[in-house]
C-alpha cells in the first residue's frame, strides 16, 4: 500500500528575485547547519560546507541585489515567511541553533 503523504500548502507567489532570495538563504541555513560544531560528526563535512558557503552567500547576495536595483524596496515578510514556513525552513533553520542542554 502507498502510504497517504499530507498535501503541503501552496507556495504564495513570489518575484523571481524572492524565489532566489529564499532558495538562496535556505542553502545557506543548510550550510551552516552542517557546519555546526554543536552537531557537527566530522571535520570534513564542516569543511566541505563552508566551502560551499561562499558561493550560497554570493547568490543571496545577488538575490538581494537584484530586487533593490528593481526597486523592491520592501520585503513582504508575511508571504516569505510563508514560503519559508512551506520550504520547511522551521526545521532546517533549527539545525544552525546550539541543541537544547541535555539533562544533568
Amino acid at each position: 500500500m502507498i502510504p497517504v503523504v499530507p498535501e503541503l500548502p501552496p507556495l504564495p507567489a513570489l518575484t523571481r528575485a524572492e524565489g532566489e532570495l529564499i532558495d538562496a538563504y535556505l542553502a545557506v541555513v543548510d550550510l551552516l547547519g552542517r557546519i555546526n560544531p554543536a552537531r557537527a560528526a566530522d571535520t570534513y563535512s564542516g569543511l566541505r560546507a563552508a566551502q560551499a558557503l561562499v558561493a550560497r552567500a554570493t547568490e543571496l547576495r545577488d538575490a538581494l541585489t537584484l530586487m533593490h536595483t528593481r526597486g523592491e524596496s520592501r520585503m513582504h515578510t508575511a508571504t516569505l515567511d510563508r514560503a519559508l514556513r512551506v520550504l520547511d525552513g522551521e526545521r532546517r533553520t533549527r539545525l544552525v541553533v546550539l541543541p537544547s542542554e541535555p539533562p544533568r
